[in-house]
């Protein structure tokens, strides 16, 4: 028997046809990519992307850009900058809510997402930080 064995026990050949059809295909994929890299290098635009463009359709009119809402440590910063005095996490959430800055997106516990945050703000930024820690649960700007 000549050849190598396969596990079901027939000979295996290796036909030279089959390995060459995708070595060819890869070759022509690989000189189109080399092509339109160097198109593109050039500043011309490709042939397969001016071939998608759809020259009918005017363009899209953009949309208007709404301004955008401070977040919630954004907006405890500016009641904390207004207030002059330490202000707990809850009293924030009630002013921000009061003068219509934020307000909490259907959460339970806002207070602590904004406690959370305020720690996270001043454990990263350190003496940079907005706010600063007055007491227990009380929080002051950290600027003069």
């Amino acid at each position: 028997m000549t050849g190598k064995k396969s596990g079901s026990g027939k000979s295996k050949k290796v036909d030279a046809n089959s390995k060459a059809a995708p070595v060819a295909g890869t070759e022509r994929a690989r000189k189109a990519a080399i092509a339109e890299i160097q198109q593109r290098l050039q500043g011309k635009p490709s042939a397969a992307r001016s071939a998608n463009k759809n020259t009918g359709k005017p363009p899209k009119a953009s949309k208007a850009i709404k301004p955008k809402r401070p977040g919630a440590l954004d907006a405890a910063a500016q009641i904390i900058a207004d207030a002059n005095k330490p202000m707990t996490a809850k009293e924030l959430i009630e002013q921000m809510a009061a003068r219509g800055l934020w307000k909490s997106p259907s959460g339970k516990t806002p207070e602590a997402t904004l406690y959370a945050a305020i720690i996270r703000e001043i454990a990263a930024k350190g003496s940079k930080a907005r706010f600063r820690k007055y007491a227990r649960g009380l929080f002051e700007t950290s600027e003069p």
